[in-house]
């Protein structure tokens, strides 16, 4: 199975699943371990302190195991073995297409804060004498040229799966170190009582860090080609597989996000790599084992998006002329790839602040993790068939349904807000 920060895009061609309980956990790990977590304390300060933002996080855990249980148990009615197939398997065709689309536009939004991300492990020392050549933004614009690009252009990336082991390390490392770097202070002298205590700010405040947890626990687009790859495919063996992995997750995030917090208080970053200081030795490790894991995560998030595009491309063009070449196919990978890549690269360099963009992107991944987990639910073909009394199923998926819908409007609400006030 080849993995990335958030989906694994090709299962093997083998009559039988062979991949163990083990390697399911570490992939789920893998998926969800992303970008996101370098987000984590600044969503702790935003949620108003530590006691709101667990609270959060653990009533979205009830949502995000759900999600991942309910995906599941789809794949093996519906015998397919992608996200998108499942959707259009057990939802309908339309529902299936508004996936595919939703599907591609999410890996699009994901690769800018992994953008971000570079830049954070490119962070240097403030006192630096600027030249254009050591502009963060130059090295980020290099980096892409001659590393991912190339990287990103060929139709399969085998060897991604031999460092799928980086995303796992870099998060455990970060985490360490940032609990580390907390003891090691001398005084703590730093403001963490919240903004607003009481009243509707509090409120807003707690309900905005949804999209970041969203985000963070993100692995829902590859539960299924992870289920469908198991040895083992009972329910009750993949309920287990889904909670320890996001037992995990919760523990390495909640981490992360208190001790980053208490460390920097209000004036924590919205990535917590750029609140350090750029001559510290082990955070310079920890930008490090970012930037290499990140460099070999964005190919493949970019391989998952474009080939969305690109099969639809060749659907029209084998409607209008019958036939696709191998060179008409190469011609359009390589385009789709380097506007892609310029795109997110733009994005990254002249938004300021990752934290806007993360919002958005947890409104989308509401989809994912909500909507249309909570449309299976309510499916007839799932119904019919499904362990749960009808009722109890029905009104779980509406109840997931209602709740995804209110993230995803209130993240968009949120950027839309902060876009009008900055102009």
């Amino acid at each position: 199975v080849e993995l990335f920060g958030c989906a694994v895009f090709s299962l093997p061609h083998k009559p039988h699943p062979r991949l163990g309980s083990f390697g399911a956990v570490f992939i789920m790990l893998k998926s969800a371990l992303g970008a996101g977590l370098l987000n984590f304390p600044w969503a702790f300060e935003k949620a108003g302190g530590v006691t709101t933002a667990i609270s959060v996080e653990l009533v979205s855990l009830v949502f995000l195991i759900s999600g991942l249980v309910i995906l599941g148990y789809a794949s093996s009615i519906s015998r397919q073995k992608t996200y998108q197939d499942v959707v259009r398997e057990v939802c309908g065709r339309a529902v299936g297409q508004l996936c595919e689309v939703c599907f591609c536009f999410n890996l699009f939004m994901i690769c800018s804060p992994y953008h971000f991300s570079d830049k954070g492990c490119l962070h240097g020392d403030a006192e630096m004498p600027y030249h254009w050549y050591t502009d963060q933004r130059f090295a980020l614009f290099i980096m892409c040229l001659v590393i991912i690009l190339p990287l990103s252009i060929p139709k399969e990336i085998g060897i991604q799966k031999y460092t799928s082991v980086l995303g796992t390390l870099a998060a455990t490392y970060l985490c360490v170190a940032v609990i580390v770097k907390y003891y090691l202070m001398e005084s703590h002298t730093v403001i963490i009582t919240p903004e607003h205590s009481q009243g509707v700010g509090s409120w807003a405040s707690m309900f905005s860090v949804v999209p970041t947890i969203c985000f963070g626990f993100q692995c829902h687009e590859a539960c299924i080609a992870i289920y469908s790859s198991m040895e083992n495919q009972k329910i009750s063996h993949w309920v287990g597989i889904s909670v320890v992995s996001m037992f995990f997750c919760l523990l390495i995030y909640t981490l992360t996000g208190v001790y980053g917090f208490m460390t920097f208080g209000r004036d924590v970053a919205s990535d917590i790599l750029m609140s350090y200081p750029g001559n510290d030795v082990v955070m310079i490790i920890s930008r490090l084992l970012f930037g290499i894991s990140i460099i070999t995560i964005y190919p493949i998030i970019l391989l998952l998006g474009r080939s969305v595009i690109l099969n639809l491309m060749l659907r029209l063009r084998r409607r209008s002329h019958g036939i696709v070449t191998s060179s008409f196919e190469s011609r359009c990978r390589v385009v789709l790839t380097i506007v892609w890549i310029a795109i997110t690269l733009l994005i990254a360099m002249f938004v300021p602040d990752m934290g806007e963009v993360i919002s958005v992107i947890g409104g989308i991944s509401a989809f994912f993790i909500f909507i249309f987990p909570g449309m299976k639910t309510n499916s007839h073909s799932l119904i019919c068939i499904s362990w749960c009394p009808f009722g109890v199923l029905t009104v779980w998926g509406v109840i997931t349904i209602v709740v995804g819908a209110f993230i995803f409007g209130q993240s968009t609400t949120i950027a839309i807000m902060e876009l009008i006030n900055k102009f």
